[in-house]
């Protein structure tokens, strides 16, 4: 048996070696040259996996160790008997933590409390329910749109596009890229979006770039229809749209579900649907070698200190999107290099909060939010 696996892919050596011959190559070397004798593919979203990369292969099975599967062509597979799986909430937590920072961020550059203010968040899948929860703790109105489940769980707990459109001071999108159909969701922000908002809300984009139209979403901007744009996904990466890029608040390059943990959920997932599939015996496979944060202790004092405060220091020992955003203004055209080289963040339960004149409603909420807790 031959398996193609793509050599970003963290945590993975020495998983199937005992069971195949294992090739690594970068996204854009698995060529269908390469798949042509192989039975496996694990892979992330930069190698497209289409007829082109397919025809005439031995190729059985697909992981990708990601969310998101549009760059698998799913209806080509079906049709050649060709099974695929993806890694359904893998980074979602990494995500939250994006956003929360992002949220943090924000709110002290603009010096406006969050507490108070109404979030609607498109998209309520495993994304979007951590950063709903994230949201009420630190004091947000949430409001949910959420078609699919909408229909499926009854329409009490949702609300309709057009209410998150009047009411939302920030809006945040967390759907899969649907290109057609009753729930398409290319081009969901376009330009009648932006102009039937009620106020002038923040919008952040961590799911996919096809999601928000680059031009309508520019002359939003420009028009002053919303205060501020967060991306961390765009249309054409990784040649974005560099006066988009120059106009946000905070533009990172797709590594919103980058932390280690998330990777290292991708790629436990992969390993483990390849041994199902080809019945390896290591269906409960786990990865290992996983590097802690520099510094997982992180010491606050609530003294004389409002809750938010707290939270926000919390948060931001964990991750700081302006470095990310300082990263990707700078230097552009390295997009991929830093996605690639991209460095160790652990999401919130890597870290323990140190405690110290603190209110036992904070430290719940610390721990809500996914810290441990030690008091001083």
């Amino acid at each position: 048996m031959k398996i193609i696996i793509d050599n970003k892919i963290p945590y993975i050596k020495g998983a199937l070696e005992p069971f195949a011959e294992v090739v690594y190559l970068p996204g854009n070397k698995t060529t269908a040259e390469v798949v042509k004798d192989a039975d496996a593919i694990i892979t992330r979203t930069r190698t497209i996996c289409n007829r082109d990369l397919l025809e005439g292969s031995k190729v059985k099975f697909i992981a990708t160790a990601t969310i998101g599967f549009d760059h698998i062509d799913t209806d080509y597979c079906r049709s050649t008997g060709i099974q695929w799986t993806n890694a359904p909430g893998c980074n979602a937590e990494s995500v939250n933590q994006y956003i929360a920072s992002a949220l943090v961020s924000w709110s002290m550059r603009k010096r406006i409390d969050l507490a108070g203010l109404t979030i609607g968040i498109v998209g309520v899948g495993n994304v979007g329910s951590r950063v709903a929860k994230t949201c009420e703790i630190l004091g947000m109105k949430v409001l949910l749109n959420d078609p699919p489940r909408e229909r499926m769980e009854g329409p009490e707990k949702f609300v309709s596009l057009e209410k998150i459109q009047h009411e939302a001071d920030i809006i945040t999108f967390h759907v899969p890229l649907n290109l057609s159909g009753h729930d398409k969701t290319y081009h969901l922000g376009n330009e009648t979006f932006f102009q039937h908002l009620g106020k002038t809300p923040l919008v952040i984009n961590s799911c996919r770039g096809e999601v928000i139209d680059s031009e309508a979403v520019y002359d939003a901007i420009e028009a002053q229809d919303i205060q501020g744009y967060i991306a961390d996904c765009w249309e054409n990466e990784p040649d974005i749209n560099l006066d988009l890029l120059n106009q946000t608040e905070f533009g990172t390059p797709h590594i919103a579900g980058y932390s280690k943990d998330g990777k290292a959920n991708g790629t436990q997932m992969s390993v483990q649907a390849i041994s199902r599939f080809f019945n390896l015996g290591i269906n409960n496979w786990q990865a290992s070698g996983v590097e802690e944060p520099a510094h997982p202790i992180i010491e606050i004092d609530g003294n004389q200190r409002r809750e938010y405060s707290v939270l926000a220091e919390a948060i931001l020992s964990t991750y700081d999107i302006e470095t990310d955003d300082e990263a990707l203004k700078e230097t552009p055209h390295l997009f991929e290099k830093l996605r690639g080289d991209y460095p160790v963040r652990r999401e919130f339960g890597s870290y323990t909060v140190k405690a110290k004149n603190m209110e036992e409603t904070t430290l719940e909420k610390l721990r809500l939010l996914g810290f441990k807790i030690t008091r001083d």
